[in-house]
Order: C-alpha cells, then sequence, then structure tokens
C-alpha cells in the first residue's frame, strides 16, 4: 500500500477549484480549492487540502471531521457559543453536526479528514 508525501502542503499547488461554499453569508460567497487525496483503507472517510478565499460563511457539513490549519486565519462561532480565534498550526476537532460561523480574515488552508456518517 503506498503513502502520498505532499511536501510544503501549505504551498502545494494542486489544489483544483470547487466552487463557492455552500452556505455564503457574505458576497462574493467564498471560492473554494480542494485536494482530494484518496486513502486506502479509509472506507468512505474523505481526506485531502482545502482552501478558502476571505469572506464568511455557515457550517453545514453534518459529518465529523478533523482539520489541521496549515495557513490563514479565521474564527468559527459555534451555533449558540463564542467566537474562537484560528490560525495556522492550530488543529481542530469538529463532532457530528456542529453548525456556526466561519469569518476567514486571510486566505485559509487545511488538511482535512471528513469521518463517513454513521
Amino acid at each position: 500500500m503506498p503513502i502520498t508525501i505532499l511536501s510544503q502542503s501549505a504551498q502545494c499547488q494542486a489544489l483544483t477549484p470547487s466552487g463557492p461554499v455552500g452556505a455564503p453569508i457574505t458576497e462574493p460567497a467564498c471560492v473554494t480549492q480542494t485536494l482530494e487525496v484518496p486513502l486506502e483503507g479509509a472506507g468512505n472517510n474523505r481526506s485531502g487540502l482545502w482552501a478558502v478565499s476571505i469572506g464568511r460563511f455557515s457550517r453545514h457539513l453534518a459529518n465529523a471531521e478533523v482539520m489541521h490549519i496549515l495557513s490563514g486565519e479565521c474564527t468559527f462561532t459555534p451555533t449558540g457559543g463564542e467566537a474562537q480565534p484560528i490560525k495556522a498550526g492550530d488543529t481542530l476537532f469538529f463532532p457530528a453536526n456542529t453548525t456556526g460561523v466561519w469569518d476567514i480574515k486571510t486566505p485559509l488552508r487545511k488538511v482535512y479528514v471528513v469521518m463517513a456518517a454513521e
């Protein structure tokens, strides 16, 4: 089983445009780029790199997710909670059905693993 190495993933140029965010709050809508990295044996879990431009949008993903921020700065305000500052070097663990608002201050790039729904 081969391993995948993305050298200097914060500067990786292999991401491709994947359209606007699903639930934009600001106009123009934040634009995303993605590099999905298939992982043998991961079942229906998805992983890769994801980048987003400046702006605000609602988190609408029902799945649990683990992410590590490679570059950028933002806040995430969980529904009914306080704004959480997030920056490059931070690792986040989102339980399933976490909702809230992303406020991207500088273009953000992350490594992600989205868990398959149960």
